[in-house]
Order: structure tokens, then C-alpha cells, then sequence
């Protein structure tokens, strides 16, 4: 099964997704809600960009690998912004997007 070969990197995905729906959910919960704006924003584009790189693999998608391009790249603009935020959640988001964008990366590359 081809998606077997993609599998630490559809678990990857899954798993960042779910970090950046924590992390939006969570930061809605911040006292500045406003200040966390552009956070929200990343984690909620971050989290759709996984879970479709995912469910392209899955597939055996022709357009897996340039899909995990563009999903290593929203991972990293999301760690980068969750990475200004002290807070707990912020901090996990950012370590899984960064194992996501790590694993995409690999992917396309192995691909």
C-alpha cells in the first residue's frame, strides 16, 4: 500500500493538526484575544493545510508532494508565529509544527 510509505508523515500531519485546533481554541480563551489574532488565524490555516497534505497521502495523490511543499511552509510560518507566545499551548503547536514541516519535507524529498 502506497500510503504506508507516508505513514510518519500522514502521523505528522494528523497530529499538527490537531496541536493547531488546541492552540486556536486555547488562545481564544486568552485575556487579548485580539493580541493572539494572527495566531488564531495561522493555527486554523495550519491545521487545514495538515489534515489535506494527510488525506492526499492517504490517497496516493499524484499531488501529495507538492501539497507537503506548502504544508511544510504553513507549518513553519505557524511555529515561528506560536513561538512569540509564551503560553503553554502556543509552545506545543509550535514543536509539532515544526515535527510536521520536518516530516514533509523528508517526504518530498523520499517521494
Amino acid at each position: 500500500m502506497l500510503h504506508q510509505k507516508f505513514k510518519d508523515c500522514i502521523a505528522a500531519g494528523l497530529a499538527c493538526a490537531v496541536a493547531c485546533n488546541h492552540c486556536a481554541i486555547s488562545c481564544l480563551s486568552e485575556k487579548d484575544v485580539k493580541m493572539m489574532a494572527k495566531c488564531i488565524g495561522l493555527d486554523l490555516e495550519c491545521a487545514a493545510v495538515c489534515r489535506s497534505a494527510a488525506e492526499l497521502m492517504s490517497l496516493g495523490s499524484n499531488y501529495s508532494v507538492q501539497l507537503c511543499r506548502i504544508c511544510s511552509d504553513a507549518c513553519k510560518a505557524c511555529a515561528e508565529e506560536c513561538n512569540k507566545h509564551d503560553m503553554k499551548h502556543c509552545q506545543e503547536c509550535a514543536a509539532a509544527c515544526r515535527d510536521c514541516a520536518s516530516a514533509c519535507e523528508a517526504m518530498a524529498i523520499a517521494a
